[in-house]
C-alpha cells in the first residue's frame, strides 16, 4: 500500500479543511482526527465504520488500551482508532524546583501555591518567572481546565448534554483560575511551552505529547520533571489527542488499502516508534508491556508518567468534545476570566448559555442517528 501524506497543519486546520474538502468531494482516504472534531464527521455520517475491517484483517482489539479504543465506538460500531493519544501532564524545572527546596511535582494544587513564592522572580511588580503558566484557547486551555473542573468536584456536562459549568463546584474551579493570575503567580503568555523552555515559568501543564520536543528543545539547559496533574478536592485527569478514521466516501478497495496503513500506524511496533519519538501514549497494551518499551521507560521516566497515568483518567465531558466550537466557546470563556479578569459566575452563565444552543442540532442528529 503506497500512502501520499498531506500535512494540513494542527487539529483545528485539519478538521476545517477535511470539511472543506468534503464539500469539494476532493477528500483523502484517511484522516487525522482529534478528540473534539471526530464525531462531528461521524455526526454527518461521513466516517466509514470500521469494525469489519478490524475483524477482516485480525486486529485484535482487545490489545488497544480500553479507554483509548473505547472512546471510538459508537453503539458497539468503531470509527476512530487511537493514534496519537495523550493526557496533560505536569512538566515543571526541576532546578527551579530544587533552589525552592521541592523534589518532585506538588501533589495538589495548595502545595504549588505555597510554593509559589519561592518559584517566582520578580523585578519590581513586573513578573520575569512564574511559578504556572496557562495556555490560551487556541492552546486547549479548556482541554487543560477539564481536569481541574472535575477536581473541584464539578463538570462541564453530564453525557446528555445538560450544561452544568456554571454550577457551584465548577465555578469554584474558575475562580481558582482566575485568583492564580489575579494573585501573581501565574501567567498567560501566548506560548507557554516555549515560556518554560526559555525558563519564563516554573511549570505548566501540557499534553504528553509535548514531551520530546519539550526535552529537545530544553537540551541540557535544566533538568524536566514529570508528575501527576495536582488534586484540588480529589485527583482528575482527562484523556485527549488524536486517532485516525477512515472516510465513508471512498471506494471498498481504497478503504481496505487506507486500513493497512491504520493497521501499520496503530500496530504494537508502529505506536511504540511513535511514543518514543513523540511522548505520546502507545496505544496498545501488549506495547507498553514490551521489553523494549519497558526498557526506554527505565531510561527515560519522564515518558512513563502519562502511562501511570492512564488509569485515572476518564474521557472528556460532551460539551467540549461533542458540541461543536464546545472547545472554543469554553476556552473563550477562560480567557475572560484570566486575561480580561471578568467576574467567574457572570462569565459562565453566558458560556452555558451559549453551549446549551449550540447542543441542540447535536441532539437532533443523534436522534436521527441512533434513534
Amino acid at each position: 500500500v503506497e500512502v501520499e501524506y498531506q500535512f494540513q497543519g494542527t487539529y483545528e486546520e485539519t478538521g476545517q479543511k477535511l470539511t472543506a474538502a468534503l464539500q469539494a468531494k476532493q477528500a483523502p482516504d484517511v484522516s487525522v482526527l482529534s478528540d473534539v472534531w471526530w464525531f462531528k464527521f461521524y455526526l454527518n455520517k461521513t466516517l466509514a465504520p470500521l469494525t469489519d475491517l478490524l475483524t477482516a484483517n485480525n486486529i485484535d482489539t482487545s490489545d488497544y488500551v480500553d479507554s483509548l479504543y473505547n472512546e471510538g465506538v459508537r453503539d458497539g460500531v468503531s470509527y476512530w482508532l487511537p493514534f496519537a493519544r495523550s493526557t496533560p501532564l505536569f512538566y515543571y524545572n526541576k532546578d527551579i524546583f530544587a533552589e525552592a527546596g521541592l523534589e518532585a511535582a506538588p501533589e495538589t494544587w495548595d502545595e504549588l501555591v505555597a510554593a509559589a513564592p519561592k518559584l517566582m522572580q520578580k523585578d519590581g511588580d513586573t513578573i520575569t518567572r512564574s511559578a504556572f503558566a496557562h495556555p490560551n484557547s487556541a492552546s486547549y486551555v479548556a482541554w487543560l481546565f477539564q481536569p481541574v473542573v472535575w477536581q473541584y468536584g464539578g463538570a462541564y456536562s453530564d453525557p446528555e448534554f445538560n450544561i452544568m459549568i456554571n454550577q457551584e463546584k465548577a465555578v469554584a474551579a474558575g475562580n481558582f483560575y482566575r485568583s492564580s493570575v489575579v494573585d501573581g503567580w501565574a501567567t498567560t503568555p501566548d506560548d507557554p511551552e516555549t515560556d518554560f523552555v526559555n525558563g519564563l515559568t516554573a511549570s505548566l501543564m501540557a499534553s504528553t505529547g509535548s514531551l520530546r520536543g519539550i526535552t529537545s528543545d530544553v537540551g541540557d539547559s535544566f533538568g524536566i520533571g514529570t508528575g501527576f496533574l495536582p488534586k484540588a478536592e480529589n485527583f482528575g485527569c482527562c484523556t485527549g489527542g488524536a486517532g485516525l478514521a477512515i472516510l465513508a466516501g471512498s471506494p471498498a478497495e481504497k478503504q481496505e488499502a487506507a486500513f493497512k496503513y491504520i493497521a501499520f500506524a496503530t500496530s504494537p511496533e508502529g505506536t511504540e516508534f511513535w511514543s518514543q519519538n513523540t511522548g505520546y501514549m502507545p496505544v496498545r497494551k501488549s506495547a507498553v508491556e514490551s521489553e523494549t518499551m519497558q526498557q526506554f521507560f527505565a531510561e527515560n521516566p519522564n515518558f512513563k508518567t502519562a502511562v501511570d497515568q492512564l488509569p485515572m483518567t476518564q474521557p472528556q465531558d460532551s460539551a467540549r468534545v461533542f458540541i461543536p466550537n464546545g472547545d472554543q466557546i469554553i476556552g473563550k470563556g477562560l480567557e475572560r476570566i484570566m486575561v480580561n479578569r471578568e467576574e467567574v459566575q457572570p462569565v459562565f452563565d453566558e458560556v452555558a448559555a451559549t453551549l446549551t444552543e449550540e447542543a441542540q442540532p447535536v441532539l437532533e442528529a443523534l436522534a436521527a442517528l441512533q434513534g
